[in-house]
This record gives C-alpha cells, sequence and structure tokens, in this order.
C-alpha cells in the first residue's frame, strides 16, 4: 500500500518541479525578450538623438549671418497684383532648411532713397536646400487716397527688378511656424497675401507625407486675386487628409458659374463658416491676413473655446502692432489710459533728450520720430531688427513676439513699450 502511493506522489513532486522550472524557463525568456526590446529602444533612441544632433549640425553649417547675395532666378505672375520670385544663393550653396511660415529679410537700395530700405517677407513654398520663394503683393494707393504713393518696396519687386538681379538677404526667421513632427489637427486661415505662409505650411505638410488633417480657409474677393488655384487645387486632389475651402467676399459676374468648383463660399471667413465646418475646438489655428481679419477671428475663436495657445496669428506690419497696443495681452504700461498713467520719462542720451511717454505715443520708436530722435527701422513689426538700441538703466517689454536675434541689454524699439523710467542709447 505504501509503495503505491510512493509512485503517484512522486509523480506530483516531479509534476511540480517541472512546472516550477517550466516557469522559471518562462521567466528567464521574458526577461530576457524584454531586455533585448530594451535594448533595442535605447538604440533607436540613441539613433534618432545622433541623426538629429547631425541634422542640427548640417543645417548650422548651412546657416549664414548677416547679409547673403541672392539672385532672383525666376519671377512668375501668381495672380493680379501678386508675384512670386525664386531666388537661389549667388555663391550657388545650398540653403539651409527653414520652419514653415518664416521670412526672410531684404535689405534694398532703391533709387532714389538715401539709405537702405528693409522689409520682411513670408517665404511660400516648402523648405529646400536649393532655392526660397517669395510671393509679394503689389500695393497700390489707399482707395480714399488716389494721389497718395502706392508701397514703395512692393511695386520695386515688381516694376523694377528682374531676372538675375542680385538681392541682399537675412536667413529665414519668425515664431510663426508649423512644426511638421506633430500629427494634431490644424486649421489655416489666409485672407488674401496672407495665404503664403500658409501655403508654406501645407507644402510641408505634403513634403513629409505625414496624415496629418488640414483645413485650409483661403479668402480673397474674387477669381482675379486668387493666387495659388491650380496648386492649391492639385494639393487637394491628391491628399484626402486636406480640405481647402475658398471664399470671395466680392465675386464678379463671371465667378458665379465656378462656384463649387473654384470657390465654395461667397462672404467673408468668418467664424460662422469656420464652425460649420469643425466639430470641435481641438485644433491648432494659424491665421494671416489683414490686421481686422486676425483681430476679428482672434476674439471669435477665444470666444468659442478655443485656447489662447492653439491660435497663432503673423504680425503683417506696423498695423498689427498698433493693434496689439490696445490688446488685452499688452503690457499693462501699453494699455492704462493716458490720465491714468502715471508719467514715465523717456531719455534718448544721444540725442540729449528726455520726453514723458504715455500709450498714444506709441512704441518707443514711434515716439523716437516725433521728437526728432533718429532711429533707423525696417519693418516696423519685430522682425528685422534695424530698430534695436542699447538700454542703458530701465525695463521695456514687448507687445507682440519678435522674430529677430537680441543681444542681452537691447530693445527694438519698434514693438517695445516702457515698464517705467528708462534710458535709451540713442
Amino acid at each position: 500500500m505504501a509503495d503505491a502511493l510512493i509512485l503517484p506522489i512522486g509523480l506530483v513532486t516531479a509534476g511540480l518541479v517541472a512546472a516550477r522550472l517550466g516557469v522559471l524557463t518562462i521567466a528567464a525568456w521574458q526577461q530576457a525578450t524584454y531586455r533585448r526590446e530594451q535594448d533595442r529602444l535605447t538604440l533607436e533612441v540613441m539613433r534618432e538623438r545622433i541623426a538629429e544632433a547631425k541634422k542640427r549640425r548640417n543645417e548650422n553649417a548651412l546657416a549664414w549671418n548677416g547679409l547673403r547675395k541672392f539672385v532672383v532666378k525666376r519671377k512668375v505672375l501668381e495672380a493680379e497684383g501678386i508675384c512670386s520670385f525664386y531666388l537661389v544663393a549667388h555663391d550657388r550653396k545650398p540653403l539651409p532648411p527653414f520652419k514653415p511660415g518664416q521670412y526672410l529679410t531684404f535689405r534694398l537700395s532703391i533709387p532714389g532713397r538715401d539709405k537702405p530700405v528693409i522689409r520682411c517677407y513670408s517665404l511660400s513654398d516648402s523648405p529646400r536646400t536649393d532655392q526660397y520663394r517669395v510671393s509679394i503683393k503689389r500695393v497700390g494707393s489707399p482707395p480714399d487716397q488716389p494721389t497718395a504713393p502706392p508701397g514703395l518696396v512692393s511695386n520695386y519687386f515688381h516694376e523694377q527688378l528682374s531676372e538675375g538681379d542680385i538681392l541682399d538677404v537675412q536667413a529665414p526667421r519668425g515664431h510663426f511656424f508649423l512644426d511638421v513632427e506633430q500629427e494634431r489637427p490644424v486649421v489655416l486661415i489666409a485672407g488674401g497675401v496672407g495665404v503664403t505662409p500658409l501655403l508654406s505650411m501645407v507644402n510641408a505638410v505634403v513634403a513629409t507625407r505625414t496624415q496629418r488633417d488640414v483645413l485650409f480657409f483661403y479668402g480673397v474677393r474674387n477669381s482675379r486675386e486668387h493666387a495659388f488655384k491650380d496648386t492649391l487645387q492639385e494639393i487637394v486632389s491628391h491628399h484626402s487628409n486636406i480640405r481647402l475651402v475658398v471664399a470671395y467676399s466680392n465675386p464678379q459676374p463671371e465667378d458665379e458659374r465656378n462656384e463649387g468648383r473654384d470657390f465654395h463660399h461667397s462672404g467673408r471667413v468668418d467664424i460662422r463658416l469656420i464652425k460649420s465646418y469643425l466639430d470641435s475646438t481641438n485644433y491648432q489655428f494659424y491665421i494671416c491676413g489683414p490686421p481686422a481679419m486676425m483681430e476679428t477671428l482672434n476674439k471669435q475663436l477665444l470666444r468659442w473655446g478655443v485656447a489662447e495657445h492653439d491660435i497663432h496669428t503673423e504680425a503683417f506690419g506696423p498695423a498689427t502692432v498698433s493693434k496689439a497696443f490696445a490688446s488685452p495681452q499688452a503690457p499693462q504700461s501699453a494699455r492704462a489710459s493716458d490720465s491714468a498713467a502715471t508719467a514715465i520719462s523717456i531719455t534718448f542720451a544721444k540725442s540729449g533728450k528726455t520726453c514723458s511717454w504715455s500709450p498714444s505715443a506709441g512704441n518707443l520708436l514711434d515716439l523716437a520720430e516725433a521728437h526728432g530722435v533718429r532711429i533707423d527701422s525696417g519693418c516696423r513689426a519685430g522682425n528685422c531688427g534695424t530698430c534695436v538700441v542699447a538700454v542703458k538703466s530701465g525695463k521695456i517689454q514687448y507687445v507682440t513676439e519678435h522674430g529677430a536675434e537680441l543681444e542681452e541689454g537691447t530693445c527694438l524699439t519698434c514693438i517695445a513699450a516702457p515698464e517705467g523710467n528708462i534710458v535709451l542709447d540713442a
């Protein structure tokens, strides 16, 4: 009887030992597999970091400081009053890639002007190492002031620049750009020639071959001002993740038969139109166009519930900066009423002039010019860096983000307001 029991007990014990060994073997195999996977992931991360560091080194090697000579390779009429200029480096060396949405700064010697003129224009194509493209609208005389002079620089580009001419250009810069590494859906809203940086963004999405959802609103007056129509329609026809909504605010009789094909909406791009295409506010919004359009849409999007950090706008010249002084995000000193503001003293050390600043005086560059203090200027929107001066004492605040690189202890007077009494080296 005892012998009969010993055999089953032995078998059970052997089974338990075998099971235990099996469990230990599986655990060891799982641990080894886990370690191999961790080693693989660590190696991948290291490779990605090395590749990113190499990419940054290559980009830095291609970048340049100051001015670089560029040749106008091609000049192409895109629509009524809008012309594209294809630029290649005069030294034929590769160009550094830029972030889609950034701009170039031009230093122009225009006949009849006693000093160079500075202007910034958005890059309108995806990043390339062989050429850059800017697309510029000719600015005419204001409709209500037909005798006023037209835009100096835009007309210089349109009327006097030819293929083969040489330009002085600063490297791409700017804080208004699309991060192509992200996958979050994006809404692009363009008004008129404000389409240029947003076209660069959508071209970059196409170039990276991602499936990122893009909804592109584009408002123009009519077909005559509808730039890049074929380009955008071609993109949409080949990429299901990109949708295009074109609005004509003043369609002509000949446009009406093309509604639904060339354009989709009669009227302006407004919050009602945008909401009709979106089921939520969980998007990143990029807006570029006339100041009034950007200001209105910014307020409407915030009121709708879009997070402030998800709304990105491009400063389009001095008019945008002027509006920024009155915005809720402006420094308190810039928003205070003249009657409530404590008198702030601004001393221009080199000129030997001291004057009082109040919000109605505008930015520090405006104040200097009003009192005969000469400070060179260019874009007047915080981008080109021409108006930079040293701050000898005191503090300033900016009413909008700037794109220029600054040394410590200096300021861009075109977008600066004082926090208190200051002394400027001007």
